[in-house]
């Protein structure tokens, strides 16, 4: 499986990093070499980082939590909501909004608007409202839809994040260090791996080697979501034949009366 995987990343372009001039020291460890001046990433560092991701989301999504996918960049926003839409996880892939998860009521709060106003617009007291203000409450809701549609099932804070270009994202890596959530991050040759818990080393410029790692981590949380429902399944299914199995209960003897003494 190796070496199909190292196939595929390779193909994808995930080994290229960025000019050595814009290389932070500390990813020296994922570096490869050097080619044409640009920094080779180690793709046996790639795939190690991957699979350590993969086997911990899988955890996470088995025990029932959630995920936060986080992707603003132009060129892997929409990868990035489709894999979190196809694995049933919330994501930002618009704009991070400065206190999603170190002020989250006030977050919730802004979507109970959004559902209030989604419930308002098709409904006949809409009609009673001017034509101005009409007019803005569909700009407010386009706006709400843009930046909270990705995040509207976040019920509660994520057990992890996933990011990628966590340079880019610094925000969003920075409250999730201050409410001690887990980070997994396809970093670049230009990022900071301390700031991450588990680093993938890989481009994150790339269009293919987006959607390559969004697509292995979003397989790797469904495996784990159809590995609590199978074992679910079945133990709902042992109790029941468990059930079914079990003796009817033996009819309790019923005490006579004693017989009068004779005279």
């Amino acid at each position: 499986m190796s070496n199909v995987l190292a196939q595929e990343l390779i193909e994808a372009g995930v080994h290229f990093g960025h000019r050595a001039s814009r290389w932070n020291p500390k990813m020296r460890p994922y570096i490869h070499g050097r080619k044409n001046l640009i920094h080779i990433i180690d793709v046996r560092e790639t795939i190690r980082g991957l699979l350590r991701a993969r086997k911990y989301l899988k955890q996470v999504a088995a025990s029932g939590s959630l995920v936060l996918f986080v992707g603003t960049k132009r060129q892997g926003a929409e990868a990035v909501a489709r894999e979190a839409d196809r694995c049933g996880m919330p994501y930002v892939s618009d704009r991070w909004l400065g206190g999603t998860l170190t002020n989250f009521r006030t977050i919730r709060n802004r979507l109970a608007r959004l559902e209030e106003l989604e419930k308002l617009m098709p409904s006949e007291e809409f009609g009673t409202y001017s034509k101005k203000m009409q007019s803005s409450l569909r700009r407010e809701y386009r706006k709400m839809l843009r930046n909270l549609g990705g995040i509207r099932t976040l019920s509660r804070l994520p057990e992890c994040l996933v990011v990628f270009d966590p340079k880019k994202e610094k925000n969003a890596v920075n409250e999730a260090r201050k409410m001690g959530i887990t980070t997994v991050a396809l970093i670049d040759t230009d990022c900071d791996p301390d700031v991450i818990d588990l680093p993938i080393p890989g481009n994150d410029d790339s269009i293919r080697s987006i959607e390559l790692v969004a697509l292995r981590l979003a397989d790797a949380i469904l495996e784990g979501k159809s590995e609590t429902a199978a074992t679910t399944q079945a133990a709902a299914e042992g109790a029941e034949g468990a059930s079914e199995a079990k003796p009817a209960p033996k009819p309790r003897a019923r005490k006579l009366a004693p017989k009068p003494p004779k005279t």
